[in-house]
This record gives structure tokens, sequence and C-alpha cells, in this order.
């Protein structure tokens, strides 16, 4: 397995606000990885510094072979389009995630169109082409964006809290589907979400922040871990493991 990231110390602050600190892990080709916390434990800061929105304070996040910045798919906490209005269709919406890797003029190719096409097949929204996004369900409208973050070819994908306003049943095929990306194509996932249930059932790893590193590894790792069963407790770890033992995994 070869690494896609390596984060070395690192240390994350809003002005003198320190945020995150002393965070390291390496981040490997395949990995599916769910990111837990609570409120204001560094999650989204996290996700921000990946994306190079967030300088660090201190430390390395250094990206390795063909993973560049620029080469992540990103889905964020709200990307959905709740205006009827919105004029544009959801083929168009798909394309603009082309558009960082273009150089003037940005002009869409035929090529571009297939590979637009091809995204929304894969996830099973080829139906939805023409169709004004603005008039789309929230569950349809994430499926679309998730195939705008994909439509380039990242080599990570990273999303923050995607299913948060989504309803149980409509979260439920939202993470299907992210777990058919990462076992039936090999595509490399950072996850945020509030719903530990869900990492549990989905996600190979797990990293635990609270404004630090308290836990990342596997769920086997995690359900034995003594260190662990300090921080959580007992019933949580134990429905940590539980969920991700009874899961689609």
């Amino acid at each position: 397995m070869n690494a896609l990231l390596s984060v070395k110390d690192l240390t994350l602050k809003y002005g003198r606000h320190e945020v995150l600190s002393g965070v390291s892990f390496v981040v490997q080709q395949g990995d599916y990885i769910g990111i837990a916390g609570p409120n204001g434990s560094g999650k989204t800061s996290l996700l921000r510094a990946l994306l190079g929105l967030l300088p660090p304070a201190s430390g390395q996040i250094r990206f390795i072979q063909a993973a560049k910045r620029h080469s992540i798919g990103y889905l964020p906490q709200k990307a959905t389009q709740n205006d009827p209005l919105f004029p544009a269709t959801v083929k168009e919406v798909v394309m603009t995630g082309l558009l960082a890797s273009k150089r003037e003029p940005r002009i869409f190719t035929p090529e571009d169109s297939a590979r637009a096409d091809a995204v929304l097949a894969r996830l099973g929204a080829a139906s939805l082409s023409d169709k004004k996004v603005g008039n789309l369900s929230g569950g349809q409208q994430q499926r679309v964006m998730l195939a705008r973050a994909m439509v380039s070819a990242p080599s990570l994908l990273i999303l923050d809290e995607p299913t948060s306003a989504l309803d149980p049943k409509i979260r439920d095929e939202f993470y299907e589907l992210l777990q058919d990306l990462n076992t039936q194509d090999g595509v490399t996932i950072m996850l945020v979400s509030h719903d530990i249930g869900s990492i549990g059932k989905y996600t190979k790893k797990l990293m635990y922040l609270d404004r630090g590193l308290v836990f990342f590894g596997t769920y086997d790792e995690f359900c034995g871990s003594e260190a662990m069963t300090a921080y959580f407790g007992t019933v949580s770890q134990h429905l940590f493991c539980w969920r991700h033992s009874h899961g689609a995994n």
C-alpha cells in the first residue's frame, strides 16, 4: 500500500487561538477514514489545512507521489443549491469540477462532456443530467455534488459532514455509494461526520480528534485499545465496535 500524504506535528491556529496541536498521521492509498470528535475539536480545520485554505502554524503537510492539492476532490458541508431558479443543469454543474485543471480560456470540450456523463452514470445519476439542479431533492443534489468532486478523478476525496441534511434512508444510500467508490474503484476517502454510528458502520479506519489526535487506526486496534476505553468509556467504545462488525464492511 502506498502513502498519499503525510502530516507531521501539525498545529493549527486562528490568530492566537490554537484549534489543533501536534497532529501526525499518514494516509495510505485505498484508505477510507472516518474523522470524528466533539464540536470544536479541529475536524473541519484539519480539512481546511489539507486543502491549503488554512496554513499550518507549525508542522508539515506533505503530499506524496501523484497526490497533490489540485487532485483532491472536496465536498463541503453546505454544497446543495436550494434555489429552484438556479439556471445550471446537473451536467453543467458536474463539469465545473474540471475548471481548476484548465488553462485560460476555460472552455469545456467534448471530452469534458464525456467525463461528466461517465461519472454521473457511475454514481447512478445519469437520468438527472439535463435537469436543473435547483429542482432536485437534497439527496439527488448531494449525489450531483459528489459527481462534481469526482469528475477530475482525484487521488483523494475529502467530505465534510456530507449527510447532515439528509434523511436516514438517503443518508445510508449515500454512505453505501461512498463505500462502493472505495472498495470497487479504489478511491481514497477522508470523511468528517458527527454521525459516529455510520462512521463505525462503513469506514475502514477511525481518526478521533479533540484539539489533538486522540486515536488513529483500524477498528480492530480501536476495539482492543485500553487507552480508548479509558477515553470513550466502555459503552461508547462497544457501540463503535458493534457498528463496525455488524455493518457493511
